[in-house]
Order: structure tokens, then sequence, then C-alpha cells
């Protein structure tokens, strides 16, 4: 069955999807883990990271269990608390970006920077 187009998936979907995986990540979960740890695949986890499916209650009690975190966390009303906004958890959940942040923080300050200026030479995509 194909996806959703990302314009018909919700945006609610698309968020808690989005906190999932960026928990997921951070607390070194893999996909795969996290489903068995659930009772799914890993192809149902990848689908609610991507907002393409919606979380049922249960599952995502079941999902906040296992990372450790409030329900409310990865649905977003402990948004403001914990620091974690949607624009945060979309851009940490981007395929590498987390690990690019851990490595970031391990450089020293001057590489910091001059890995910034680099990027910010970089042209971006229209």
């Amino acid at each position: 069955m194909p996806l959703k187009p990302e314009s018909q998936r919700h945006p609610v979907d698309m968020a808690v999807g989005a906190r999932i995986r960026l928990t997921r990540k951070a607390r070194g979960v893999s996909q795969q883990a996290l489903a068995e740890a659930v009772g799914l695949t890993f192809q149902q986890i990848q689908k609610y990271e991507r907002g393409a499916n919606r979380v049922s209650a249960s599952k995502l009690a079941e999902i906040a269990a296992f990372l450790q975190v409030s329900v409310s966390e990865l649905f977003g009303t402990d948004a403001a608390a914990s620091g974690l906004t949607d624009e945060l958890a979309d851009l940490l959940g981007a395929p590498g970006a987390l690990e690019l942040l851990k490595t970031y923080g391990r450089l020293p300050r001057a590489q910091q920077s001059a890995l910034v200026g680099f990027l910010g030479t970089l042209p971006t995509p229209r």
C-alpha cells in the first residue's frame, strides 16, 4: 500500500512520529529494538516516525514506557518543559543529524567554529 503524500498526513501524527524518532535516537535505540519491545515490525515503527500511520493510544503508552518518557512528552504537551519543539524534533530527526550534532559536540571549540564557517559557505538548495 503506497504511503500518503506528506501533504495528506495529519500534522499531529507527523509531530508525534518526529518526537518518537528523536527520543529513540537520543536513547541509542534502533527501530528494530523498539519494534520488538512493543510487538511491532520495524516497518511499522518507520511509518509511525514518518507520520504515515497514526499511533494508537495503547502503542504510544508502550513506546513511551520503553523509551522512559511520558506519553505527554511524545504527544507534545510537555514540549515546552522539556525544551523539545516540533521544529527541533524535525531537524534532529533528519538522517544523520543527531550523529552530526554528537560529533560536533566532541570537537574542540576552534574546530566547531571552523565547521560552522565551512557549512555556511555551502550552497543551499532552493
